[in-house]
């Protein structure tokens, strides 16, 4: 969509860009605990033109929430009930209220200027842009060599498994129009939230465009990921919607069947 707009109705965009001006509001969702030291590069490196921030506060015992209200005073700071990343995602995604909802880690790891990327990818027809560090343009820092074989194995299941054609599995840079909520319906805590988000907008039959991102080392502090445990994880996940997707091709074969028979007698 072009930045130049008939002046009656220019009051209505905000230009993103100097080729680029949205309608639709969007909303960053950030899960954090103990932050505070990350917080600084994160926010420097949104773009002025969102909607609004949530911070979805992981009981942290750290000034986490202090430092988010004082680096951007209308951040909207909503408290995690219960533990985990996919939690700490769902709870962040019922309280937005823009259109778009963009993903950002608070580890530092993500450039927020890339926004615009996801953004246009959206605005241009697609349901779910998807990062990845491994499309023609995008990198990594932080991964060793075991995850990298990790991730690359989990998604060639998935490829094969459910028919996309992802480069990447399990990375949280992602953005949505939110509307999509409705047809993924998460139900998941950890860390695998990401790759089952993936895996159901495939199976919903959604667009997914993947954009080129790159992710940086963790500026301060420790990661919670654990690679074995949450790849075992992401693999359960795997399975289960394997199996519920040939459950449901069992329901919907049996359905049509007898409404075939239905129609003969």
């Amino acid at each position: 969509m072009s930045s130049f707009v008939r002046p009656a109705i220019a009051g209505q965009y905000r230009a993103i860009s100097t080729h680029l001006a949205i309608a639709p509001p969007v909303s960053v969702v950030i899960p954090a605990m103990n932050e505070a030291e990350n917080l600084p590069y994160v926010f420097k490196t949104l773009p002025d033109w969102i909607h609004e921030v949530v911070l979805v506060d992981g009981n942290s015992t750290d000034n986490t929430v202090e430092v988010a209200r004082e680096l951007w005073p209308d951040v909207v700071v909503v408290p995690q009930r219960g533990k985990g990343k996919g939690d700490a995602l769902i709870t962040g995604f019922a309280a937005c209220t823009g259109d778009i909802i963009v993903m950002v880690d608070a580890d530092g790891s993500a450039d927020g200027q890339e926004i615009v990327s996801y953004v246009s990818a959206l605005v241009s027809g697609a349901d779910f842009a998807k990062g990845s560090r491994f499309a023609n343009g995008g990198g990594t820092d932080d991964m060793t060599p075991i995850r990298k074989l990790g991730n690359w194995a989990l998604c060639t299941v998935v490829n094969k498994k459910f028919g996309a054609r992802y480069t990447d599995l399990c990375y949280g840079y992602n953005a949505f129009w939110r509307r999509c909520l409705d047809q993924i319906d998460l139900d998941c805590t950890g860390f695998e939230v990401e790759t089952l988000m993936n895996i159901r907008v495939v199976k919903a039959g959604l667009k997914v465009q993947e954009i080129p991102s790159h992710e940086y080392l963790r500026i301060h502090g420790v990661s919670n990921l654990r690679a074995v445990r949450d790849g075992l994880r992401v693999l359960k996940v795997i399975l289960k919607e394997r199996s519920t997707r040939r459950a449901q091709r069992r329901r919907t074969q049996a359905s049509i069947l007898n409404t075939g028979r239905g129609e003969v007698s």
